[in-house]
């Protein structure tokens, strides 16, 4: 197996003209990248015959706070936001288009969409239907019926739906985050939200979670409070991931598909009252050092504690094709906030979940030299490489700012698998024998790959990658599902075919566009987009 340690990292854009707070790959090799509107003009004009009026002052602005960045040609386009987008969340519909929802002042309870097209002529469209309650540091998950649920937001402890459910005429009241939520600090926005496998909705904020089911308004249970002190939602930022999704094909008898293991990860934060003392007092107190693992779908669940190499609040953790998890961006001390936190983590951190020795699990990776520290953020690419930008600490653009001024680059993270040594092991798909790259549910097909150097002891896999959004620390609607391998066969001198078995239900991986990935011996081919659906 090659090494995990290293990577290299490669600037891409000095400069996009904004900085990137919320990030979220699109199905057409695009990602579209927002800021927030209320700061004032940014670094990259519109076109001429584009502004807009910033909420209740009315001033006039022509400059852009969204672009959109085409993976291929490292270029960007200039898009038009109407309304503030600031601390907002989304999701992708089955068709692609993408669901923003929510922000501050007058975009609070906007609805925008953002449709992929393959000309320059795409742009957010703002609904004149609003969310039912204000979505600021809200979370949004899609759901295998193809609606949106958004959960929370500063002062709101409700939740509801997009589109609108015809029989309801309010948000659904949440008890859970209003328990969850600390005087002073809040610790609750921001909740970190799973689908799991039974169609139930995992929901994290401050210490607790709970498993919950939507559909019919009902608190299913309880689970363990995570051990320790530290506070794990904005402002005392941790993240969270659903671990990758391995299906079997097991049945109960019956002939009914049996559900997979979910596991869920949390790591990272910062101790009870480390916002206040970093807000009001300029005293930095160190992160939590501590990732949380807990095996949700277990009868007795049971929380189980590992140290990450250094403390991290703000960090990205990103689900990568080979199931290993990437922790990158973020600081050592402080929290969220305006110039709330000191001592950028210029290093990366993977974390192999199916590592057995628990101290080899962490590795350490090369440094940026760029500090991302709040209002940063990072996705997957259909390549494997890590998109990484953003980092504004402070309330307008400042580029003079001692020691982070706000910075307004893209750079890319290459993790080991990338390493040209690791060439020879990497596969190339050639073809999915399946209609119009659509993968149906049940459904057996085949995946034909090139591969120059086959390793019998070289495990072959086939993985659906889902484009999270990413801000503030959270992917929201990250998720792995790994298919369950019926043969391997050898084609000819260097290509193979992989049969395998697609996901079971829509619980498991809910229809819309995923990356899929075929990876040998750890090393993960370039993505093909596909699209799971029902028959």
């Amino acid at each position: 197996m090659p090494s995990k340690s290293g990577g290299q990292w490669v600037l891409l854009q000095s400069s996009i003209g904004i900085s990137a707070m919320h990030m979220q790959v699109l199905n057409n090799d695009k990602v579209i990248i927002f800021d927030r509107t209320d700061m004032g003009p940014s670094n990259l004009s519109l076109p001429i015959d584009k502004c807009r009026k910033e909420g209740d002052v009315g001033q006039l602005d022509c400059t852009a706070h969204s672009v959109l960045y085409d993976i291929a040609s490292n270029t960007f386009r200039p898009l038009l936001l109407q309304t503030d987008t600031w601390c907002s969340s989304g999701a992708v519909l089955s068709d692609g288009t993408l669901v923003q929802t929510g922000g501050y002042n007058v975009g609070d309870r906007v609805i925008r969409l953002f449709t992929p097209c393959n000309n320059e002529g795409c742009d957010w469209v703002e609904l004149s239907k609003n969310l039912w309650d204000r979505r600021w540091y809200a979370s949004n998950q899609i759901l295998p019926d193809n609606r949106i649920i958004v959960v929370g937001g500063r002062r709101v402890f409700t939740y509801e739906f997009y589109p609108k459910i015809d029989s309801l005429s309010s948000s659904l009241y949440l008890r859970f985050l209003i328990e969850t939520r600390d005087p002073g600090e809040e610790n609750n926005l921001y909740p970190f939200l799973h689908l799991l496998p039974d169609g139930n909705l995992f929901i994290f904020a401050n210490r607790r979670s709970i498993l919950f089911d939507y559909i019919n308004n009902k608190l299913v249970k309880e689970f363990p409070v995570i051990p320790g002190n530290d506070k794990r939602n904005y402002p005392s930022t941790g993240s969270s991931i659903l671990l990758p999704v391995k299906l079997s094909a097991g049945s109960d008898g019956n002939g009914t598909a049996v559900l997979p293991d979910a596991e869920v990860m949390v790591c990272g934060g910062a101790p009870a009252g480390a916002f206040i003392k970093s807000d009001k007092e300029s005293v930095y107190v160190e992160a939590s050092r501590t990732c949380g693992r807990l095996k949700v779908t277990d009868k007795y669940p049971v929380w189980s504690m590992e140290f990450m190499p250094m403390p991290r609040v703000m960090s990205d953790m990103l689900l990568l094709p080979s199931g290993d998890v990437i922790i990158i961006n973020g600081a050592s001390n402080g929290t969220a906030g305006w110039e709330d936190a000191v001592g950028p983590n210029l290093n990366p951190v993977l974390y192999s979940p199916d590592e057995e020795e628990p101290d080899r699990r962490f590795v350490v990776l090369n440094p940026s030299k760029i500090p991302r520290m709040y209002h940063s953020s990072a996705v997957v690419l259909p390549d494997g490489r890590i998109l990484v930008g953003g980092s504004n600490p402070h309330r307008r653009y400042n580029f003079t700012a001692y020691p982070y001024p706000t910075d307004l680059s893209l750079e890319a993270f290459h993790p080991h698998y990338l390493d040209p040594e690791n060439a020879y092991m990497r596969p190339s798909i050639l073809s999915l024998e399946s209609i119009g790259r659509t993968v149906s549910y049940n459904e057996v097909f085949s995946v034909t790959f090139e591969l120059s150097s086959y390793s019998p002891s070289g495990e072959i896999s086939v993985s659906l990658m889902t484009p999270s959004f990413t801000t503030h620390s959270f992917a929201m609607n990250q998720r792995l599902v790994v298919l369950n391998v019926v043969s391997v066969s050898q084609l000819s001198v260097y290509a193979y075919k992989v049969v395998v078995n697609g996901p079971p239900t829509a619980t498991v991986a809910p229809p819309g566009y995923y990356m899929m990935f075929v990876v040998h011996a750890g090393i993960p081919s370039h993505a093909v987009w596909v699209k799971v659906t029902w028959n």
